[in-house]
């Protein structure tokens, strides 16, 4: 399949940033491997990543078969919150990696899903993402929506980059005594400019990212939150909570590197509604994750 594209207002713009924008379906780093493969060419000439567009720019696509994937199915059990044809939402237990990476091709999520699923999971995203149409962090719980086929990938894919359907409110506990009941934090988030592993608020091509956040309970010097996003950026609610100067409990990559509870594992961040559209009926369909034992645990002893 190939598809064509021609450049109007987005001149400056990285072709690969372009294109996850054309092309929400597709994950930013499966357009880059394409870039890589030279699957995709501007003007008919391959070209990098990095490639600024230039107005008048004519970007073709050629999108290759999907392959079988070679990920090992694995009888990982799942917490299923909602399942039907289309798609199956489940509830993400700690330290589990949504799909396989370098360091991780067992345990994922991905993993268990190959063996609950079989074939019946999309394959927009290529081989090693099979269903796979967002992701949360390794350490964050909760709520997870993927995908069985291309149909409901695509819908899918469009709600969470609109954000106009979409419903996802976490909850986290954090350092310090928020003094407001509720708040906006509307602050860009981008790559860190010096420490590629993280993101910033001060990135130079930050992207649009608005987290509303209310306070559910007080515990001095700390506090438990309820966070809804409006955009959906990488690590946003650590991000934000940080930048106003709240990390998230537990969180060493944001916060403060020693935790004042040893046998918490990463940051305290819980996906807990998901509500969104279903592709095939249309029904606005909700789901809610409840809060792992590690948290209920922290809660309890922090009252």
């Amino acid at each position: 399949m190939t598809e064509y594209f021609t450049v109007e207002n987005e001149e400056g713009d990285r072709i690969d940033r372009y294109l996850a924008e054309e092309m929400p379906e597709r994950s930013r780093s499966y357009l880059q491997k394409l870039i890589k493969e030279q699957y995709i060419k501007v003007n008919n000439k391959p070209v990098k990543a990095n490639y600024r567009l230039v107005l008048g720019d004519r970007v073709e696509v050629c999108i290759p078969e999907a392959k079988e994937p070679d990920i090992e199915p694995e009888n990982i059990p799942l917490d299923i919150l909602y399942e039907d044809e289309d798609v199956i939402v489940v509830n993400k237990p700690k330290q589990m990696v949504v799909h396989p990476a370098p360091g991780h091709y067992s345990g994922t999520l991905v993993n268990a899903l190959m063996y609950h699923c079989g074939n019946e999971l999309s394959g927009i995203n290529g081989t090693s993402r099979p269903g796979i149409v967002h992701r949360i962090d390794m350490d964050t719980t909760g709520s997870l929506i993927i995908c069985k086929n291309d149909m409901a990938h695509q819908s899918l894919a469009v709600q969470l980059k609109e954000h106009s359907s979409i419903n996802r409110i976490y909850e986290a506990i954090v350092h310090g005594n928020i003094k407001e009941e509720e708040g906006t934090v509307n602050a860009p988030i981008g790559r860190h400019p010096t420490d590629r592993k993280k993101m910033s608020i001060h990135a130079k091509n930050a992207r649009n990212a608005i987290t509303h956040y209310k306070v559910l309970k007080r515990f001095g010097d700390y506090t438990y939150i309820q966070c809804k996003l409006e955009t959906g950026r990488t690590h946003q609610i650590r991000v934000h909570m940080a930048s106003i100067g709240h990390p998230l409990l537990g969180d060493q990559v944001y916060g403060p590197k020693k935790c004042p509870f040893p046998k918490l594992v990463g940051q305290t961040l819980h996906a807990k509604t998901l509500g969104f559209i279903h592709p095939r009926t249309n029904e606005y369909i909700e789901v809610n994750a409840p809060l792992p034992d590690y948290f209920l645990n922290l809660l309890e002893k922090l009252n």
